[in-house]
């Protein structure tokens, strides 16, 4: 496992799990939250769930990698729009797993460029990429122009 020289800490604080409310350490981040019907939950209005928290963080960082590569090979991918799906589900071996798909549109960039910059992002730059690597399975939908 590699280690980090930590330049940043998030906190967060989560009561009454996934039927409960979370918030981060300077209330920022405040949600209540409810199980989905589709897990047997009651799936209340206005609530959200691990999955959106996580799907929001991947997509906003994965945004952040492809243009701070992009920046490296002198392009703007500053305008990439990513959606991140993030699915969650009974494992093979036990348990539940998370599945992500993720969209990566720029039509400023060349349909190869993009796949180029969304790869190098994926291997060499996203935390997230780092840490959901042979643990999740993560596949990209690429759109560019």
């Amino acid at each position: 496992m590699d280690t980090i020289k930590p330049l940043y800490t998030a906190t967060a604080t989560a009561v009454g799990g996934r039927n409960g409310h979370t918030k981060s350490s300077d209330g920022i981040v405040s949600f209540d939250l409810s199980v989905p019907k589709e897990m047997g939950g009651p799936g209340k209005p206005g609530t959200a769930t691990p999955e959106h928290l996580f799907a929001a963080g991947y997509a906003a960082c994965f945004g952040g990698a492809i243009d701070f590569v992009a920046k490296q090979h002198k392009q703007d991918a500053a305008n990439a729009q990513v959606t991140c799906a993030v699915s969650i589900g009974p494992r093979d071996g036990g348990g539940f797993g998370l599945a992500v798909k993720m969209r990566v549109e720029d039509k400023s960039l060349k349909q190869a460029e993009l796949a180029n910059l969304v790869k190098e992002a994926h291997e060499k730059i996203c935390p997230y990429s780092h840490a959901t690597r042979n643990n999740v399975d993560v596949k990209f939908d690429v759109i560019g122009a």
